[in-house]
């Protein structure tokens, strides 16, 4: 065959490939705004990505199993979905059609595979959508924000109901509110639409009402007023960190459960798929996410020990400076955070290595922990230095933990990454919380000390461990299929 028709037969098939992936993206979008059932690949989202995204996200499923994963399989296993009764869901294709390949002898067709595999799917009860309350509009609250509204379908799960903020609400500063929604200088822009109504003292976002409401203590506020029962408030202004403090938003009228962005003191600390099962939502009525850190490291380590036992550890966290540092040399509370956080390396405490025990008590006492900030904005690094109870290899670590990552409790923790090339500005819109750099982990010689290298976006990955708890808590969890 000669050049010009082999060339001739690759623009053949890339024709072919970014039509079959147009059709696919029409099906995932079909589904979720029509029947809420969200398909994602290898716990990636595909909702509102485009055709390049999808193409790319498929070549790393295929790395990450070690087995084609095409887009024409997507759209044959999709199209069965499709046909098929099922309620609201979150199932990973690439899963399903890695699966779809290793059963194939099995099965006549993708339909009767699928219904096989998602047989368990109407077992679920019906799902109460649950309202839900911003209490600070900061960092963290503004990606909150976003991802409640682009993934709201048809809203039968969390229903962002208004957002409390201190101060005064006039319209100038509605529009800055607005402003600082629809664009990020880290995250980029908004994938919708945000306006503002003066009138109603709301944000209108993709068409939705947001009330915004101005008050300096959580127990003035009569949420019923707005049409709000029995919703959750999710605080993320750092203001209330302890079991009193925060209860303070249970005597506002409306309220039934308070999740707070931050560690707690007094409440249940909680890292989503370690321990969040060792609390009933219908007991507890506070509680907390823990820190971005705590849950960059928390399932890595709980993958280590149980799989190895940890003897002792070291946390380094190489962090992004935020917003408590200072723009330009100043006076601080803490020691070395005065000085200008876009001009110097600042170490600096975390109390992530302790913080961990809360979630995996046999770590109590066995980890030390330090931090450095550092001059970017966004994307960290957790440096784990382990001693194991039985040695192992590079390969065995890896071996675990890619296992890990691709089935059981942590699948959406836990993210494998393959790269060599990684570096922090790569990580920037991954919802896991934990990317295990596997080409960066150093083994001694005897097996028994490791050193592991785990990346998190220390704002938007923490913003979905934050989504996922609130979704336990608010009992809203769907059928998922990982």
């Amino acid at each position: 065959m000669s050049f010009n028709e082999t060339y001739e037969k690759e623009l053949i098939f890339q024709s072919d490939r970014r039509k079959a992936t147009v059709e696919f993206i029409k099906i995932v979008s079909d589904l979720w705004y029509d029947r809420s059932i969200e398909l994602v690949i290898f716990r990636n989202q595909l909702i509102d990505r485009n055709v390049s995204q999808i193409i790319n996200l498929h070549e790393y499923a295929g790395k990450f199993v070690q087995k084609p994963i095409s887009i024409f399989d997507s759209v044959e296993i999709a199209q069965a979905i499709k046909t098929l009764d099922i309620p609201p869901a979150k199932l990973d294709i690439g899963k399903l059609t890695y699966e779809f390949h290793l059963e194939s002898g099995k099965y006549t067709n993708a339909t009767a595979f699928v219904a096989r595999k998602l047989k368990d799917a109407n077992k679920n009860a019906e799902i109460q959508p649950k309202d839900v309350i911003l209490y600070g509009f900061g960092r963290i609250g503004r990606l909150v924000a976003r991802e409640l509204m682009a993934r709201t379908g048809k809203g039968s799960q969390l229903r962002l109901r208004a957002i409390v903020i201190r101060g005064n609400s006039d319209e100038v500063t509605l529009e800055k509110r607005a402003a600082l929604l629809r664009n990020d200088s880290v995250h980029g822009d908004f994938s919708g639409t945000v306006s503002v109504d003066s009138k109603k003292n709301a944000l209108i976002i993709n068409g939705t009402t947001v009330h915004i409401i101005s008050a300096n203590q959580p127990e003035d506020i009569d949420y019923t007023l707005y049409d709000i029962t029995n919703a959750l408030v999710i605080d993320n202004t750092g203001a209330f960190r302890d079991k009193e403090a925060l209860s303070r938003h249970l005597k506002s009228k409306g309220v039934d459960k308070v999740l707070l962005t931050a560690p707690g003191k007094g409440v249940p600390n909680i890292v989503h798929g370690v321990n969040h099962l060792e609390y009933n939502p219908d007991a507890v009525n506070i509680f907390s996410a823990a820190s971005c850190t705590t849950n960059a490291i928390t399932p890595i380590l709980k993958a280590i020990e149980d799989s190895f036992g940890v003897k002792s550890g070291h946390l380094e966290t190489i962090h992004a400076y935020t917003n408590d540092q200072n723009l330009v040399d100043n006076y601080h509370k803490k020691y070395r955070r005065g000085r200008a956080a876009g001009l110097n390396m600042v170490i600096t405490e975390t109390g992530a290595g302790s913080a961990v025990a809360k979630a995996l008590p046999s770590l109590e006492g066995k980890l030390t922990s330090n931090a450095i900030r550092v001059p970017v904005p966004n994307g960290s690094l957790a440096i784990l230095n382990l001693e194991l109870e039985n040695s192992t290899s590079i390969s065995g670590i890896n071996t675990i933990l890619k296992k890990y990552a691709l089935e059981g409790d942590l699948v959406e923790q836990i993210k494998y990454e393959l790269s060599d090339e990684l570096v922090s500005s790569d990580i920037i819109g991954s919802s896991a919380p934990s990317i295990y750099d596997s080409k960066a982990t150093i083994v001694r010689a005897d097996g028994k000390n490791i050193v592991l290298y785990i990346w998190y976006d220390n704002e938007y990955g923490y913003s979905h461990q934050v989504i996922r708890l609130a979704k336990y808590i608010s009992k809203v969890r769907r059928y998922t299929y990982y």
